[in-house]
């Protein structure tokens, strides 16, 4: 089958008065890539036990009755924000996408973010044990409280982990500027 010539030339101007848009834009054509080493590394790792096991702490405590307790509520917001943050930055580290915005500091970024994530879920952790340990003991959903607090205690460590690692990552960065 014989390719058309003048199409041919055609595709081409076409695709390139749409890089050229692109390019006067500030941005690019790229295609995300899958970066499967990060998965393997320690941060990635620690990124996946805390999404594990935060899911399993609000799993665990959003099948009980936890709204009879004001302060799980609490324990239930850190969890999930804390959760959905973290597949957010998985996300962006296993497409690849912090490589292509250099200007954002990611691992300054990701000390702020476990940091924060370790501190708020010390506290909801505590809360959690704390809950456990006033409820009365043979309660259906006493069980559950007692493996979301255990699983709590858990992603605060991943979560200090991951933020020790950053803050070696980004102390590294700043003392060779």
């Amino acid at each position: 089958m014989e390719e058309d010539p003048e199409a041919s030339t055609l595709n081409r101007v076409n695709r390139t008065s749409k890089s050229s848009n692109l390019d006067s834009l500030g941005l690019s054509r790229s295609s995300l890539s899958y970066d499967k080493n990060f998965v393997c590394s320690p941060s990635g790792v620690l990124m996946l036990g805390e999404i594990v096991c935060g899911l399993l702490v609000w799993t665990l405590l959003g099948g009980t009755e936890y709204v009879r307790v004001p302060a799980l509520g609490w324990v239930m917001f850190v969890s999930v924000v804390c959760w959905v943050l973290t597949v957010c930055h998985l996300l962006l580290y296993l497409t690849t996408t912090h490589v292509k915005m250099p200007q954002v500091p990611w691992t300054l970024l990701g000390l702020c973010f476990n940091s924060s994530a370790t501190v708020l879920y010390m506290t909801a952790a505590v809360i959690n044990a704390a809950s456990v340990t006033s409820a009365i003991r043979g309660r259906y959903y006493y069980t559950s409280w007692m493996a979301s607090t255990v699983f709590a205690f858990l992603v605060v460590l991943c979560y200090a982990v991951n933020a020790y690692l950053c803050y070696k990552s980004w102390r590294s960065k700043s003392d060779d500027a």
